[in-house]
């Protein structure tokens, strides 16, 4: 008998979703940003990041937000921290084999 330790992953940028999904590693995300949607199925996954910016502002007033965050040295986004601890990411899923 052996024991599998199976990994969990949380993706945080939209490209990254679909190349775990293209590696066939679906089964261990967990957690995803708020861009992420594709492919459909991770609209179901908790969502682990938010924008620091108004979306529904103009793209030249949303330049100028990004710009006072990047002047600041602050991200344009927020990490969802309670999310993460929720997921206990550094706890391990563990499988049996025979």
């Amino acid at each position: 008998m052996t024991i599998q330790v199976s990994p969990k992953i949380v993706s945080l940028l939209p490209s990254a979703t679909e190349i775990i999904d293209c590696l066939g590693l679906t089964d261990a995300l967990v957690g995803r940003s708020h861009e992420c949607d594709y492919p459909s199925y991770v609209r179901d996954l908790p969502i682990c990041t938010t924008a620091r910016l108004d979306i529904t502002r103009s793209s030249g007033q949303i330049d100028q937000d990004v710009m006072t965050l990047l002047q600041q040295a602050l991200s344009i986004y927020n990490i969802e921290l309670e999310t993460l601890q929720d997921l206990q990411l550094n706890e391990y899923r563990y499988t049996r084999s025979m």
